[in-house]
């Protein structure tokens, strides 16, 4: 029998299957909890495994619990102990994803201000090929992406994602892999769970800040990564159809890294296939994630696993 994943879980390592809620928790009911998604990296060569920008992740878990009124009971320092401490445990020597989540457990409300609970689940997940990279469809999806004025995007807190859930089973029905959705204003706003950039004319595009996406860690990451390759890089409100005109589209987080968008609404964008922009930009994330190559000097972005 397959060997049960450890979770780090209210003080406690333990299996997952150990690790239990109350059914009545604002957590269960309500989605009441601020989680992040952290990717690490192993070195085969260095013999390293690296969590990429965990200080950025961690302050962008911070800012969520002061948008929603939770306090977190660990500091920075005592969260990278314990993610420290169940990683070597587990001694993965893999590429890996982390959820971090920060939940109300008990049997409160929604408006509860319970001081919240911890799990850390570490998962075996394989960074994408590049020299194999899929690419995926899409559809402009009838969903609105939820706004700053109700459901702020830069909380990631699991019940905004239920607005993906619309998007994404919508855009499955119809035929398509994945949605693109637009915001109040009509403009581009993201993926589901992920942000978009485009291509035109070797001009790298994507969304501002206000135009109701996610503050993406991978986002800025690529934006900094860019300018270092000599790319233009732009941020600005995206016109609907600027996507159907894109030479190329990609879809980028922690978990998907790039997704090539090679078709919209079944307009083919480009010649079809990965864009060269696209190929090289996730070229070189992996490198930079994996420690095989500093491309952006003056960041300090790797955590190594002791």
């Amino acid at each position: 029998m397959e060997k049960e994943n450890l979770i780090w879980f209210k003080g406690k390592i333990m299996p997952h299957s150990q690790a239990l809620v109350n059914i009545m928790s604002p957590t269960a009911q309500f989605g009441l909890n601020v989680f992040e998604g952290l990717r690490g990296y192993w070195n085969s060569d260095k013999k390293n495994l690296y969590i990429f920008r965990f200080d950025d992740h961690i302050a962008r878990l911070f800012e969520s619990c002061k948008l929603l009124s939770i306090t977190s009971p660990y500091s920075k320092n005592q969260i990278w102990d314990f993610v420290n401490d169940l990683l070597s445990k587990q001694k993965y020597k893999t590429d890996i994803a982390i959820r971090l989540t920060l939940f109300v457990d008990g049997s409160g409300s929604w408006s509860a201000l319970d001081v919240p609970d911890l799990f850390i689940s570490p998962i075996v997940k394989l960074r994408k090929d590049n020299s194999n990279l899929d690419s995926s469809s899409a559809c402009v999806s009838s969903w609105q992406r939820i706004s700053d004025n109700s459901m702020p995007p830069r909380v990631k807190a699991g019940a905004n994602y239920v607005s993906g859930r619309y998007a994404h089973l919508e855009a499955n029905k119809s035929g398509y892999d994945l949605p693109i959705f637009l915001n109040s204003k009509g403009t581009v706003a993201e993926g589901a769970g992920a942000c978009i950039f485009i291509v035109k004319k070797n001009e790298l595009i994507t969304p501002t800040l206000q135009c109701s996406i996610l503050e993406s860690i991978t986002r800025d990451t690529l934006i900094q990564l860019s300018r270092v390759m000599g790319l233009k890089v732009n941020e600005r409100e995206i016109n609907r159809s600027e996507l159907l005109i894109a030479d190329e589209i990609f879809l980028c987080g922690s978990s998907t890294e790039i997704t090539p968008i090679t078709s919209l609404n079944n307009l083919i964008i480009g010649d079809g296939r990965p864009g060269p922009i696209t190929k090289s930009l996730h070229e070189k994330y992996l490198q930079i994630v994996s420690n095989d190559n500093n491309q952006i000097p003056g960041t300090d972005w790797l955590s190594v696993v002791k």
